[in-house]
């Protein structure tokens, strides 16, 4: 009975198991790692959904990612900043993007 239960055991281990593995994984952005990085610490998501949220468009999202990566001193590049800005769009604020 003990080695019944036992291999009942591993069994369903084994099954849970394979079944993690064989969930695919969602790549991570260079944004969403600046921002995970960078900014959670003092940002949860309210702060995005807050009613006196300063990004309002496209344009104003880019330049508090801008504002605040200067004001941390963090030295990001242009790219930085728009993929981080792409990450926080795509996430929470869903603004359209102009085409490039």
């Amino acid at each position: 009975m003990k080695a019944i239960s036992m291999l009942a055991a591993m069994v369903v281990v084994l099954a849970a198991s394979t079944a993690t593995a064989a969930q695919p994984t969602r790549a991570v952005t260079r944004g969403e790692l600046l921002y995970s990085t960078h900014c959670i610490a003092c940002h949860t998501s309210e702060v995005h959904w807050r009613d006196k949220k300063l990004a309002r468009d496209w344009v104003s999202l880019n330049s508090q990612v801008r504002r605040w990566q200067e004001n941390a001193d963090l030295k990001w590049s242009d790219d930085d900043i728009a993929e981080a800005a792409r990450f926080l769009n795509s996430s929470y604020y869903h603004f359209p993007e102009p085409d490039d």
